[in-house]
């Protein structure tokens, strides 16, 4: 109990610092304006932590990789099984808040810039992926422009070979100093989302928490959903009947470990010891199960498209337009890989989404509660839908034992 204490306790005191942000809100209202420049403190202090840190993540991620080409087929089968998982939840959510929609908050909607209404497609695109000042790249508005960047920046300093050392070295050494830099600022969210949570409870009222209950209703039903269904017709195709019966027997342990520990990187030994009783080769288990662990994730694959619906809602947008739904796949690709080997690396993502919807961040407390509470379950979809994974790339790529 005091390990799975620990690990949880991240949530606890966020829900506390909810629990009495919605009191102090409903009782007196008239402090809010007083306890809301908390609120505002955390996020900006969130804002450039984060930004650097992705830079430093993405880069480090992509310059230590070592060579694989002997693996390449099962690089490539794997890298189309991540994506097609990953895409396949993304769609069925989306089918899911079309057919079981939200209302809106009254009141809650935030008027967006004529600029970004007047913006053609042809420079929305240019500004989505690119900015023309390098010093551009570093502000939180242009996080997919510095994804990119960052990932370009890791494979030069792969290309450059021994030269090239101590570049790598530089950053190593940055991603785990603005890894610890982000863990100490989210010490201050339960006080920081707890204010922001007395000024939206204060300024639009209880049904606040009718409009969060709802779409954690819809995570948890369209995650169990899909954990059991498309999990059992995953392993089906792999390997038949066999393949379903051989994954759950043996996927009890992995998932009480995923719920336990509260992390993906803590269920891997349990991964991999359930691909060995399923019999899946050393060979691709050892391969696509650690880096499944930082690039595959289901379960945020799904809260990340309930979280953009979310944000729409709040500021009274479409989220169905087609145009939003292809740069929410496109966002939740990104959310899948780039959040693995980050801590709280849920919150990067909804950077991410406010930048490229050009949202207000006032909705950035929404999705980041929500990210939070959704956590639990989100943890099993992600980790132990490696094993599954390692089962379909089995299927596909015939390697001895």
């Amino acid at each position: 109990m005091k390990e799975i204490f620990k690990n949880y306790s991240g949530i606890l005191f966020l829900l506390l610092g909810i629990i009495v942000g919605s009191i102090i809100g409903i009782t007196a209202p008239g402090v809010v304006d007083y306890i809301k420049p908390l609120g505002d403190i955390f996020l900006n202090l969130l804002f450039v932590s984060v930004v650097p840190l992705v830079f430093f993540a993405v880069s480090n991620s992509i310059a230590s990789l070592e060579q694989q080409s002997k693996f390449g087929k099962i690089i490539a089968v794997m890298s189309f099984t991540f994506l097609f998982f990953i895409l396949t939840a993304a769609i069925f959510t989306i089918i899911a808040v079309y057919l079981f929609p939200m209302d809106p908050i009254s009141g809650s909607s935030q008027i967006i810039s004529e600029e970004t209404h007047n913006e053609t497609w042809g420079n929305r695109i240019v500004s989505f992926f690119t900015v023309g000042e390098f010093t551009e790249l570093f502000s939180r508005k242009n996080m997919l422009a510095l994804l990119i960047f960052a990932f370009l920046t890791g494979f030069a300093a792969r290309k450059t070979g021994e030269i090239g050392q101590p570049f790598r070295l530089f950053l190593a050494s940055g991603y785990e100093v603005m890894k610890e830099l982000l863990l100490l600022v989210m010490k201050l969210a339960p006080i920081g989302l707890g204010a922001y949570f007395a000024f939206q409870v204060a300024t639009v009222g209880p049904q606040l928490f009718g409009f969060y209950g709802k779409p954690l209703g819809i995570y948890y039903i369209v995650g169990t959903i899909y954990f059991f269904v498309f999990f059992t017709l995953y392993t089906f195709i792999a390997n038949g009947r066999k393949g379903v019966k051989g994954f759950w027997t043996n996927a009890p342990y992995p998932t009480l470990t995923a719920l336990s520990t509260c992390s993906s990187f803590a269920t891997m030994p349990a991964n991999l010891q359930a691909a060995t009783k399923i019999g899946i080769p050393s060979s691709i288990a050892n391969l696509v199960i650690p880096i499944g662990t930082t690039l595959h994730k289901n379960g945020s694959s799904i809260s990340s498209i309930i979280k953009i619906y979310v944000a729409f809602l709040i500021i009274g947008k479409d989220f169905f337009e087609p145009s939003n739904l292809i740069l929410a796949l496109g966002i939740t690709v990104f959310v899948s890989i780039v959040e693995g080997g980050i801590p709280n690396g849920g919150y990067i993502g909804e950077l991410l989404m406010i930048s490229v919807y050009k949202l207000p961040h006032e909705a950035i407390p929404a999705v980041m509660i929500i990210g939070t509470l959704v956590d639990p379950l989100a943890t099993v979809l992600n980790a132990v839908g490696n094993v599954v994974a390692a089962m379909f790339v089995n299927r596909f790529v015939k390697v001895d034992s």
